[in-house]
């Protein structure tokens, strides 16, 4: 009976670290953007919810990262180099096939790799030539200057390229990928419900507009999507449907309890300047977060509210995102923390955290897109970004302090 019991135990336990290791992503080709630009989309889920920018100094380029707060350094989430290479993943569950017990170097893997290569070709010599076990389980996608767009299914010998700019492989011009590989064992894995959600947003998206898909719609379609494909409802839509009391429970959506971080890398065209390369990041909570745009360029002047504080490994917006969270999951007795508030997030009145927030974040994104335009020409200005971003501050800690709790 002890015996039964401990595998009990265990079984959860794995069950529920995978869960909270079950990101969401896309690569978006060029075929699909306005202006032509791929874009590299991650929701990151994971049990460690702070989390914060940092700048590197690599061996071969330097680069800009997400990366979890107790972190000390050497290991990264998603980011991008100097030669405008630029990387995330997801964590895969039917690709390993051997016995190895020391894995998770998914973090050290994308460091490295950001540190040393500039394109698809240089990612792939680099995956050629790491030791053996590489102790990965994992979809590692990956955007370059080049034009150069793929995933990468990789376990403890060998890896496995699919070519999102290969119709064969992504007849639409994306990829969606969760917690599961293509050339994996069939039906294993996680995340094929997220992967459906995701999958027919998109679909949609580009059956209406065709080449529209942006780094905002991708948050605001995809990030703070709250569509279920396998229960056929969409919570902004049929709220009063779901639920009269606006509570649901917190499983299969894209964001859930465990998202604490959404990014969307805009890369560039080919034979344009790499440091236009642009990393539009959420931190905390993406339903609750707000999406401020970095460049490389920026070096260890990222923005003082991205990165950790004199005071604090977390970064200021991280915390002001996980502090207003408090009030979407507040059933903290027995089931009650699976449980989310959708009502709260948003409502007929307009009023939710979600809808506010939104105010904030299209002031973001029209402004900084007249900064951008003078930037493809010119060059990333970066008194100008410094200007921009001390124009925004005040505007985002403004509007957390407004909502209610």
């Amino acid at each position: 009976m002890n015996r039964i019991i401990t595998f009990t135990v265990l079984f959860l336990l794995l069950f529920f670290i995978r869960d909270m290791k079950a990101c969401t992503s896309a690569i978006i080709t060029g075929k699909l953007t306005p202006d032509g630009r791929p874009l590299l989309w991650k929701h990151r889920d994971t049990s460690e919810l702070n989390n914060r920018i940092e700048h590197f100094k690599g061996s071969g380029y330097s680069f800009i990262a997400l990366v979890n707060s107790p972190d000390k350094g050497g290991i990264i989430w998603s980011g991008t180099n100097s030669a405008g290479f630029s990387i995330m993943n997801t964590a895969s569950y039917n690709l390993k096939d051997d016995d190895i017990k020391e894995m998770d170097k998914e973090g050290e893997l994308m460091y490295n790799a950001l540190s040393v290569c500039k394109n698809l070709t240089d990612f792939e010599a680099f995956l050629d030539q790491h030791p053996r076990p590489m102790r990965v389980e994992t979809n590692i996608g990956v955007i370059d200057a080049e034009g150069g767009a793929a995933y990468y299914e990789i376990n403890n010998t060998e890896w496995t390229k699919l070519d999102v700019n290969d119709p064969k492989i992504a007849p639409h011009g994306f990829l969606v990928v969760t917690n599961f590989s293509y050339t994996g064992r069939i039906d294993e894995g996680m995340g094929y419900i997220r992967y459906n959600n995701a999958q027919k947003i998109i679909l949609d998206k580009i059956s209406v507009s065709g080449h529209a898909i942006t780094p905002q719609w991708i948050f605001n379609g995809l990030s703070r999507s709250f569509y279920h494909s396998l229960l056929n409802i969409d919570l902004k839509t049929d709220l009063e449907k779901a639920s009269h009391s606006g509570w649901f429970i917190d499983q299969d959506f894209i964001p859930r309890y465990s998202s604490s971080a959404s990014i969307v890398i805009q890369g560039v065209k080919p034979h344009e300047n790499p440091e236009l390369t642009v990393m539009w990041t959420i931190l905390g909570y993406p339903p609750l977060g707000i999406a401020v745009p970095l460049f490389e360029k920026s070096g260890d002047r990222i923005p003082s509210f991205m990165t950790k504080t004199q005071t604090s490994a977390n970064s200021e917006l991280c915390d002001w995102t996980l502090h207003q969270k408090k009030e979407v999951f507040t059933n903290r007795r027995g089931s009650g923390p699976k449980y989310f508030n959708a009502a709260k997030l948003f409502n007929e009145s307009g009023a939710g955290y979600t809808q506010r927030i939104a105010i904030s974040e299209d002031y973001i994104f029209s402004t900084f897109v007249k900064h951008m335009e003078n930037w493809r020409e010119t060059g990333v200005n970066l008194k100008e970004l410094n200007f921009f971003y001390a124009d925004i501050y005040p505007k985002i800690k403004s509007t957390y302090s407004s909502l209610p709790e």
